[in-house]
């Protein structure tokens, strides 16, 4: 599975205490200016990946789609997660280029 580097980035940034995971965490990260990168399960539903896309959008933060979130979870040792942004600029960095490394736009 190609997701496995960018799952193992997002672990690391967890433990780092380096993300906030959940919706409401995730806006507030945004609309803070501590959010440098927001990734949204692909399965998450219609209404959720637009209010990320509009909200990336304005603030110019970048977002992804990728995985579930099943997986998105697991990968922060947690449930099911739909969203999460990573608010430290050298992890998100890091999964910014592996993510289009990857073909994920």
């Amino acid at each position: 599975m190609k997701n496995d580097k960018i799952l193992s980035l997002i672990g690391l940034a967890t433990k780092a205490g380096k993300t906030v995971s959940g919706e409401f965490s995730t806006e507030k990260s945004v609309k803070t200016g501590k959010g440098y990168l927001v990734l949204v399960a692909a399965d998450a539903s219609e209404n959720t990946k637009k209010k990320f896309r509009n909200m990336c959008g304005f603030y110019e933060v970048p977002i992804y789609f990728l995985s579930d979130k099943e997986h998105l979870g697991r990968a922060m040792g947690k449930e099911f997660r739909a969203s999460l942004s990573v608010q430290d600029p050298n992890f998100a960095e890091a999964l910014r280029k592996e993510l289009e490394k990857n073909g994920f736009s």
